[in-house]
């Protein structure tokens, strides 16, 4: 895979990760739209353009794997143009996280394990949520922005499936753990990866094309439910 390297996890958006000599149980990597968030950032911005309706229909083909997710991610986006960033600060405050999504990280962290958040979405709505969760690293879209506004394109690479599982492996390797001690938890088609490639792949309110790869599947409504399938796979060697 082609993306770049990780960034250093303890510098992170100021999160306060595991020292470096610390052992690491396990590495636990979460989707955020509709995994560790009850929405999908995306359309909540939409809302500020007046184009919810347009997004709602891509998103929902693109969670089904009926289309490219970077192709559907750029039509989405580009509906935004003109959107004042002050609108991000707005969908900020109105995220609501799953029930028992903070719960599930905090117990993961307390037990030695490292946190991810891989996303389709934007670092400028969720970075501050995670940071006041504790998460230690956040790979996620950026929305290019000019002159105050929103230019209806992202600025860098897309976060695809193949990035989702890159981060998952990346953190495994540079942590000294097997992947036999990994869990992935997402939603939809552009989970598949990750989710295949963990030790314990999670579906969380899964759409088929995810439930087909996945090892466990939860219906909800918390996630925390996750939590023994995380003390399982801390077991393993």
């Amino acid at each position: 895979m082609s993306s770049a390297p990780l960034p250093r996890i303890d510098s992170d958006h100021g999160t306060g990760a595991a020292p470096a000599t610390a052992p690491v149980t396990g590495i636990l990597v979460s989707d955020v739209d509709s995994t560790f968030l009850t929405q999908e950032v995306i359309e909540l911005v939409a809302d500020h353009a007046g184009t919810r309706e347009q997004v709602e229909e891509v998103t929902t083909r693109a969670m089904r794997g009926e289309l490219d997710f970077a192709d559907s991610l750029h039509a989405r986006v580009a509906t935004l143009a003109g959107l004042s960033e002050e609108a991000l600060a707005q969908v900020r405050s109105s995220l609501v996280p799953t029930p028992g999504a903070v719960e599930l990280f905090a117990a993961a962290r307390s037990r030695g394990w490292v946190t991810a958040l891989v996303s389709g979405g934007f670092h400028e709505a969720i970075d501050e949520l995670a940071a006041a969760a504790g998460v230690d690293l956040v790979v996620a879209n950026r929305f290019e922005v000019a002159d105050g506004r929103l230019t209806g394109r992202v600025s860098g690479p897309v976060v695809t499936a193949e990035r989702k599982e890159q981060v998952l492996r990346e953190l495994a390797a540079r942590h000294g753990v097997p992947l036999s001690r990994t869990v992935a938890i997402g939603d939809g088609a552009n989970d598949a990866l990750m989710v295949r490639a963990a030790g314990t792949g999670i579906a969380f309110c899964g759409k088929p094309a995810l439930r087909e790869v996945a090892d466990v599947e939860l219906e909800g409504p918390s996630l925390l439910d996750a939590l023994p399938y995380l003390e399982e796979a801390a077991a393993r060697g």
